[in-house]
């Protein structure tokens, strides 16, 4: 209570920082390889020669809160107040000889060991690997055991850029494909020290890895009956190649975001409506044949539905936005919703009044983290606006 009511360090105080250098990983790296940190001196904020004046037993509890000394911790001590209401020594420092002795302050001693442990058996597999595992000390300990299968994929993908096999088809001791699922983010990491030249890039983990990956599916509503395939056969899903090979007899495609939008268009001459077009869809992005014809995207109005467009537009300049204008957000303030994670980048390949629109999103102009979903807009107002004249 004393501690509490003083702001004078107490033995949790110090406990709570020693812990967090635990959970940063610094200990555990000072316990794998001494840098000189230690001795490390805890200052502790102590009673003044006011305090001692002015409220000596509060000051003599709090004193008293140190004796003994915590575990594996030396006190230093200061002499207060001997000018004024006689010296008094109290302390004024926790000192830990080693990151071992802080570790074993923590109870933790058990959990140290075994890291070291982990820590020399990745260097066994390969010597890279010690610089991961200092790097993540905890990440060792949290995956324990799975750290070494990890580590063994993490290996063999480097040996073997271009497996040119399915990842369920890779065979590893003790390896399945649930673990490599489920240890994505890990395997990474490892394989970015093992072959920092090897950029990961791309979503599809398994095509990042050189795997083969089922291909992207892209699907289509012919709103033409005279378009369809045969009577009836208007609604059909394509490869991603096969869109990309595709030469259909069409003046315009609509793609939309949201399956019910898609599902719900009206009948539309000589018109193709796609679903999907986010972010990296290859099929939109490397269709060369949507140079001829007239490319409508309709997202939501957030920052990330401009971001798509934006990104679609680098790849297709004529792309023009529908239903992503301020009129369609005014209109609709009774639906606005919030964007959990905005994007904040700088958008190159928006018309003026898109950049407007997508600045007053960023800004919260109307509203902060504004987000009107596009399934929420008046189906109405869509109709009239998909059949009327072009909206500038």
């Amino acid at each position: 209570m004393a501690t509490k009511t003083s702001g004078w360090t107490s033995p949790g105080d110090v406990r709570a920082t020693v812990l967090r250098a635990w959970n940063s990983g610094e200990l555990l790296r000072e316990f794998h390889t001494p840098t000189g940190l230690h001795p490390r001196r805890r200052t502790l904020k102590h009673p003044s020669a006011t305090a001692l004046r002015t409220d000596y037993a509060l000051a003599a509890a709090w004193a008293a809160s140190w004796d003994p000394a915590p575990r594996c911790a030396t006190l230093e001590y200061v002499t207060v107040g001997a000018t004024t209401i006689g010296a008094n020594t109290i302390p004024a420092a926790a000192v830990f000889a080693s990151a071992a002795e802080e570790i074993s302050f923590l109870g933790l001693g058990h959990e140290a060991a075994r890291f070291l442990e982990l820590a020399r058996t990745l260097v066994t597999l390969d010597p890279k690997l010690e610089a991961w595992a200092l790097r993540h000390p905890i990440e060792v300990l949290k995956q324990g055991e799975d750290a070494l299968t990890a580590a063994r994929v993490a290996l063999w993908m480097v040996a073997n850029p271009a497996p040119g096999i399915y990842l369920r088809q890779l065979s590893l001791p003790g390896v399945h494909t649930k673990f490599v699922e489920n240890h994505r983010k890990l395997i990474d990491s490892m394989v970015s020290v093992l072959a920092p030249e090897r950029a990961l890039l791309g979503k599809n983990y398994s095509r990042r890895h050189g795997f083969l990956a089922a291909p992207d599916r892209v699907r289509l509503r012919f709103l033409d009956p005279v378009l369809e395939l045969s009577p009836g056969v208007a609604d059909i899903e394509v490869s991603a190649a096969a869109f990309v090979a595709m030469r259909p007899d069409v003046d315009r495609i609509i793609t939309t975001e949201n399956l019910v939008n898609f599902l719900a268009l009206p009948q539309m001459p000589r018109t193709l409506a796609v679903f999907g077009g986010g972010y990296g869809f290859e099929g939109i992005r490397d269709a060369a044949w949507l140079t001829d014809v007239e490319v409508l995207y309709w997202g939501d109005i957030d920052t990330h539905g401009f971001s798509i467009l934006n990104q679609l537009r680098s790849h297709h300049p004529r792309v023009r936005s529908i239903l992503m204008d301020e009129e369609t957000l005014l209109a609709h303030s009774d639906f606005w919703g919030r964007e959990a994670t905005p994007n904040h980048g700088a958008l190159n390949h928006l018309t003026p009044d898109e950049h407007a629109v997508y600045a007053n999103l960023q800004n919260g102009t109307h509203q902060p983290l504004l987000r009107l979903e596009q399934e929420l807009l008046n189906w109405e107002y869509v109709l009239q606006r998909l059949q009327g004249p072009p909206h500038t």
